[in-house]
């Protein structure tokens, strides 16, 4: 819900620096609109992109194991860790099992 409102508000904020451009009113906070706007939805996108969620199904077969296992300090589920050697990625999968 957070990053809904924050994509609001940064749309919002660029839509005041176009009016800005298009009036000619508001000239003086043209900067901190359009670098208000532009950090709030650049920086939205750049976590969603970055920080993946957690995943809750089996993982796919060319997925490997890789023995990591950590509590996520976010859910507090305890998480594997599998890498995917086409790709290059680290997926994170929820395990049901606790630790020993």
């Amino acid at each position: 819900m957070l990053p809904i409102v924050l994509y609001v508000i940064g749309g919002l904020l660029l839509v005041g620096a176009g009016i800005a451009v298009l009036t000619g009113m508001m000239v003086a906070l043209l900067p901190q609109l359009i670098f208000g706007g532009l950090l709030l939805v650049v920086g939205l996108a750049i976590e969603r992109w970055r920080y993946k969620p957690l995943l809750r199904g089996r993982p796919d077969p060319r997925w490997k194991d890789t023995g990591e296992r950590f509590v996520d300090p976010g859910s507090g589920q305890l998480t594997a860790v599998y890498f995917d050697a086409q790709r290059g990625e680290r997926h994170y999968v929820v395990v049901d099992e606790l630790p020993k």
